[in-house]
């Protein structure tokens, strides 16, 4: 069975989207992903397991490599190492298969999600769109989205 390509309305979102924008699908897109995996424990789907944790796995990638440590040094080290635990949280998951890892990414996403979105909205009406480079992001939040997923 062939898998159905990325849906068009959201690689139009994802390719007009500021970076901004782009950053916070990434963390919605890791925190669905991260659910997926948790429905696909409980019901003893390995591969949607696999599915799951592997694409969250490649967003939480992105979103350290994304990372601008010239700007920000000491903050982006801290978030770096953020990033770094929930990827090793995500890899325990899958090996472990067991909820409790998942759990605490999701909880971690979901923290890191909810302040993004405050910075955002308090900084919104200062500046302008960063110039972040977002190809990057781009391609793994479009490679992430399909329309069976």
């Amino acid at each position: 069975m062939q898998q159905a390509g990325p849906n068009p309305y959201l690689k139009t979102k994802i390719l007009t989207a500021t970076p901004e924008e782009l950053r916070l699908m990434l963390y919605d897109g890791a925190i669905k992903f991260c659910r997926q995996a948790q429905e696909a424990l409980a019901a003893e789907n390995f591969e949607g397991i696999y599915n799951g944790l592997s694409r969250a796995k490649k967003i939480v990638l992105e979103l350290s490599s994304s990372l601008q440590h010239d700007v920000e040094p000491d903050l982006c080290s801290k978030l770096s190492a953020l990033y770094s635990y929930i990827y090793r949280l995500l890899v325990e998951a899958s090996l472990n298969r067991t909820e409790q890892e998942i759990d605490e990414a999701i909880k971690l996403l979901t923290f890191e999600k909810e302040t993004w979105q405050m910075l955002m909205s308090k900084l919104a009406p200062q500046h302008p769109s960063s110039a972040m480079n977002v190809a990057g992001a781009q391609q793994t939040a479009i490679s992430s989205l399909s329309t069976n997923a």
